[in-house]
């Protein structure tokens, strides 16, 4: 059975058109044309037809189309016969090899018993989605594709999933690229340590870090009004959230978590530390969201330069062997953390040529986490609440610039690249997460990119409030610190994961800090009446912004 959308010529060569490197003469019917209504009424019909127990198995038209899906699903019983006229068309003309491999979007692919399908097609008019039985699963051990009785094609199951010979590729690892630099810092600089009021501004108008308010606020997220962990926060509602929580039961207290990672400029030194730390970066977020991190699954989306040695791609395999330590990144993370992946794609052929250029994208991967909120009541937010809080850094800060925005902002080189540690950070986690059901913490808010410059300043911007820390119980725990940028730049600006900011009550700091694992957190300062965030060093005042000038930087257009 198909189920959802109609099939067009939109989405065909999709698969093909994603392994092939864009140019001008790039077909743009490869791109399908979604629908989201068809969508939603789709996963609902499914949800309820699962409940119903009406289909064995199910997968998704994605690339390939009804080939792939069904070509798929014939594995495990042995074969499938597909009557392609009986195929619902969005316009006529296709050919049967179109409406076969077509990607058009909004599809699913369904085993279903043959006594279960008329109430199937019976919940389907009441939920308006079209079903349409394309065929039947057999044992003949072919995936037989006929068209108005005629057979227009007949592929062996042993061909077609084990015929193609398994690839061999060579990959060599020779360490970080060039362009990520030989060694520590390049000399000193003492503007680097004078500068870094300016610098934060800088930061926080960095298009990876400046708020995304005006793409945000031209879509929806309040549909259905099921959004409780809102995409900004604060009295303003502008400040950032760590992801969303959403409350898809209303008669439930429990919520949903949805979150990223995705870090690729710490590619070019290790894809490695990229894959473990885009990973802990969305576990980190969803337990800032008040996510369990017991509960919690995960997709991967991996997006690659070609990592095929060849005349016109010389470095093929290094990209490779970066795909390669990426996988191993991505895995032992996963482990660490006992995060399942559920599911994931990846896109291979990210290269343009341009003019006779070619330009590759970074090796990326993007990390996805979905999971459970035990109490939606118990969410802190980011931003900080009242003026005589204390102020935690919560973690361990190795001082790691390597690929970090403060690098890219400054044009600077390190190889400490951050690196994660699930043995030391799974156990904060839960133990941050237990503090936030027992509401002892006020807000918190995970630190990525930028640092805690850029966290502390967020934090601020949300609460409409100010802050008033010193570093000095932070600078005294950099091993790997780039000496001559001074303690304080490093302190401010290190992007080390497994890190949070948060903002506690007086009366609640002993019980938070029998909570937490020993020597895990400073208290670092406190939340001001004042609008001014202020950064000291013991004596020296080292930074001191009036919140308009952050509000102002962070929302600078991108």
């Amino acid at each position: 059975v198909m189920a959802g959308g109609r099939i067009g010529k939109d989405g065909i060569h999709g698969a093909t058109f994603s392994s092939l490197a864009l140019d001008e003469a790039a077909p743009l019917s490869a791109v399908q044309i979604g629908d989201p209504i068809v969508q939603k009424r789709m996963s609902d019909l499914l949800l309820a037809a699962r409940d119903r127990g009406l289909y064995r198995a199910l997968t998704d038209n994605g690339a390939g189309g009804l080939s792939s899906s069904f070509g798929e699903m014939a594995r495990e019983c042995g074969g499938v016969r597909l009557d392609l006229e009986k195929a619902p068309l969005k316009y006529p003309g296709l050919a049967p090899w179109e409406i076969l491999l077509s990607e058009a979007q909004e599809r699913m692919s369904l085993a279903v018993p043959p006594q279960e399908w008329p109430e199937l097609q019976r919940l389907a008019d009441r939920w308006d989605v079209e079903v349409t039985v394309v065929g039947a699963f057999t044992d003949h051990g072919t995936v037989d594709i006929r068209y108005d009785g005629t057979r227009v094609g007949l592929l062996d199951l042993q061909f077609l999933h084990q015929g193609l010979p398994q690839m061999r590729l060579q990959a060599r690892w020779a360490g970080p690229d060039a362009s990520a630099g030989t060694g520590g810092g390049v000399g000193r600089h003492g503007a680097d340590r004078a500068d870094v009021g300016d610098t934060l501004l800088a930061l926080l108008a960095e298009p990876n870090i400046a708020s995304k308010q005006a793409l945000v606020r031209q879509y929806d997220h309040e549909v259905q009004a099921a959004t409780v962990g809102k995409p900004f926060t604060g009295i303003a509602a502008d400040g950032p959230s760590d992801g969303a929580v959403l409350r898809p039961k209303p008669d439930s207290p429990r919520g949903l978590t949805v979150t990223h990672g995705i870090c690729p400029w710490y590619s070019p030194l290790d894809t490695y530390h990229m894959a473990m730390c885009a990973v802990d970066e969305a576990v980190r977020a969803h337990v800032a969201c008040g996510g369990d991190p017991e509960r919690m699954t995960a997709l991967d989306n991996f997006c690659w330069p070609d990592p095929i040695a060849a005349p016109d791609n010389p470095d093929g395999e290094h990209k490779l062997a970066q795909l390669v330590r990426a996988a191993r990144g991505l895995s032992d993370a996963c482990r660490g953390y006992r995060l399942p992946l559920i599911s994931g794609k990846d896109s291979m052929k990210n290269d343009a040529m341009v003019e006779g250029r070619k330009i590759s994208v970074l090796p990326t991967l993007l990390v996805s986490v979905m999971g459970i909120v035990p109490d939606i009541a118990t969410i802190a937010g980011t931003d900080f609440l009242t003026a005589g809080h204390r102020i935690w850094v919560v973690g361990e800060d190795r001082g790691e610039l390597g690929g970090s925005s403060y690098a890219r902002l400054r044009g600077r080189s390190f190889l400490s690249v951050p690196t994660v540690d699930p043995a030391t950070s799974f156990p904060l986690y839960r133990a941050l997460h237990a503090a936030t059901q027992q509401g002892l913490l006020q807000s918190i808010h995970d630190l990525a990119d930028g640092g805690l410059g850029v966290a502390l300043a967020e934090s601020a911007i949300g609460g409409r409030v100010g802050a008033d820390i010193d570093l000095s119980a932070l600078l005294p725990v950099h091993p790997n610190a780039e000496l001559d940028l001074g303690g304080t730049v490093v302190a401010l600006f290190s992007e080390t994961p497994g890190r949070f900011i948060v903002s506690v009550a007086p009366e609640h700091a002993e019980r938070l800090a029998a909570a937490l694992p020993i020597n895990s957190w400073s208290d670092v300062g406190q939340v001001t009446a004042a609008p001014r965030v202020v950064v000291r060093n013991r004596a020296e005042r080292v930074l001191a912004l009036e919140l308009d000038e952050l509000v102002t930087a962070w929302q600078t257009p991108i």
